[in-house]
């Protein structure tokens, strides 16, 4: 019987003190967006992941959170849409290649180009150098220094070094996450 009152108390306490969280997730192709999106909503890594056509969309609940994930194609005859479906998150996660240094100054680019659109003034970001499992892959101090976050003043910015395929840092980054939102 007490089993069935804790099960009553955390449908209840789920109906009055739920949270809704709506994130973008974007960055160039092959960063590691839909891994990202899949790892988080199954638990499930793998590496024959189909590039993203213009976008996915995911709904999940993690605990007492509800998770609205917009996986957004980073071809660049894609990236153009990025604002749109960042307009009216919560956050925008920005999926870095970090073994992939010789993307990083076009990174840096398209992440300026969305961030200067006023339609996204204030939105928070979570820039993720994904990969780290890798060797030579960056550390989150070059992250910061080669992508500018440290010259970002506009929004709260945050960075962390992660790995789908490990899932290095996830329950950091999903803490994160649930504690945007409304």
């Amino acid at each position: 019987m007490p089993g069935f009152f804790a099960s009553l108390f955390q449908w209840l306490s789920g109906l009055f003190f739920s949270k809704q969280v709506e994130i973008a997730v974007v960055g160039l192709q092959a960063s590691g967006k839909t891994s990202f999106v899949n790892v988080i909503t199954s638990g499930q890594w793998s590496e024959d992941v189909v590039p993203t056509v213009a976008f996915n969309f995911r709904k999940i609940r993690k605990g007492m959170v509800t998770m609205k994930i917009w996986d957004v194609a980073g071809q660049p005859k894609f990236r153009s849409m990025w604002e749109r479906y960042c307009n009216g998150v919560d956050a925008i996660v920005f999926v870095v290649d970090a073994v992939d240094q010789d993307k990083f100054n076009t990174a840096r680019f398209e992440l300026q180009q969305l961030l200067a659109q006023p339609t996204l003034s204030g939105v928070p970001l979570l820039v993720l150098g994904n990969k780290n499992d890798l060797p030579g892959h960056a550390a989150v101090k070059d992250l910061i220094k080669n992508l500018q976050l440290d010259k970002i003043s506009d929004r709260p910015v945050s960075c962390y070094s992660c790995s789908m395929k490990s899932k290095h840092n996830l329950d950091i980054v999903l803490q994160w996450l649930s504690s945007r939102g409304h």
